[in-house]
């Protein structure tokens, strides 16, 4: 069933023979069916199959056609499955195989299910943002592999200075606001020298460090019966855990949930935040859709910078709160 402006996936059948016979050895019985699914704004081939001995599992692959993101997102994924599973523990899903044939790369793990949120009801949010920060817990100040990206790599080429250089002196960035854009633009440069300032030291933050996701969001993830389970990891990565809370707390904000202050005190309910660690995640995170929202659409990707400009809207109103900027009443045109 084709989806109003999603990606382009093939159908289970469209999967060539070989590459079928390749998942039939490696878990061991055949598919007897395969079903697309989606969430996320790549395209790339993703599959629940249900086996004939009746197991489930969940596939996921690049080929020829794929384009550059999804090939590097997919190896960087693998890698991350392949030598971190004793890290990760119960916190992703099992992973059963990996292999290559012809232009195929597939990752074979464990089905969790469909989508369990949004909607955000707050016990789902509460129970989602209790059970993260028990993650974070877990790996803070944890031996982490040295490939991992640390957070002067991250984040350090994401700056200000760079979004009013290639945003027109911002210029591009208050246009999304339409007919409010001199406003918006009066506002940006008015929060500029603070937003700059935080966003500025985001990369020197000291520890301890903690294995961070790098993308959780809601279709990133399963909380069923209190138990969180993260998947999609090409952007694992190290820092201090804040950087991931704001990650989360804008992405539930952004479809609709509660407010990111309240996800964020719920999180604190497990794992202390650090105030000025969080004020920098999000001052660096406004940078990061600033950097983005504005520019073209990505080809095959239509959802994704519309999606980026709530985004922005949405972070942009929580840093003005946090610290205490003039309400930035033109961000609703953005969502």
């Amino acid at each position: 069933m084709a989806r109003t402006r999603a990606e382009p996936k093939p159908p289970w059948r469209a999967v060539p023979p070989g590459v079928r016979a390749e998942v039939h050895r490696a878990l061991g019985s055949p598919v007897v069916r395969g079903t697309r699914t989606w969430g996320g704004f790549a395209p790339t081939p993703t599959y629940r199959l249900r086996l004939a001995d009746g197991r489930r599992a969940f596939f996921k692959g690049i080929y020829r056609e794929s384009n550059d993101f999804s090939r590097g997102a997919l190896q960087r994924e693998a890698r991350v499955y392949g030598e971190l599973s004793g890290i990760l523990g119960p916190w992703a899903p099992r992973f059963y195989a990996g292999f290559r044939h012809e232009d195929w790369h597939v990752l074979l793990l464990e089905d969790v299910g469909l989508q369990t949120v949004p909607p955000w009801a707050p016990a789902a949010a509460r129970g989602i943002a209790r059970a993260y920060a028990t993650f974070h817990a877990a790996t803070l100040g944890a031996d982490l592999p040295a490939w991992l990206p640390q957070p002067q790599r991250r984040l350090g080429h994401i700056t200000w200075d760079r979004v009013v250089e290639e945003s027109d002196d911002l210029q591009a960035v208050a246009a999304l606001a339409g007919d409010q854009s001199e406003t918006a633009l009066i506002w940006l440069r008015a929060a500029l020298p603070l937003l700059a300032r935080l966003t500025a030291v985001a990369p020197d933050l000291p520890g301890p460090y903690a294995l961070l996701h790098g993308d959780t969001r809601s279709d990133n993830l399963r909380y069923r019966g209190g138990h969180l389970v993260l998947f999609d990891w090409p952007f694992a990565q190290v820092g201090r855990p804040e950087h991931d809370l704001a990650a989360f707390a804008q992405s539930v904000a952004t479809e609709g949930g509660p407010d990111p202050d309240q996800v964020a005190a719920w999180y604190g309910e497990r794992f202390p935040v650090r105030p000025e660690a969080l004020d920098s995640a999000i001052a660096w995170m406004a940078a990061f859709f600033a950097d983005l929202a504005w520019r073209p659409d990505i080809p095959g990707l239509p959802r994704l910078r519309p999606f980026q400009r709530r985004q922005l809207g949405v972070v942009l109103a929580w840093a003005s709160r946090r610290l205490r900027l003039p309400d930035p009443t033109w961000v609703s045109a953005l969502r």
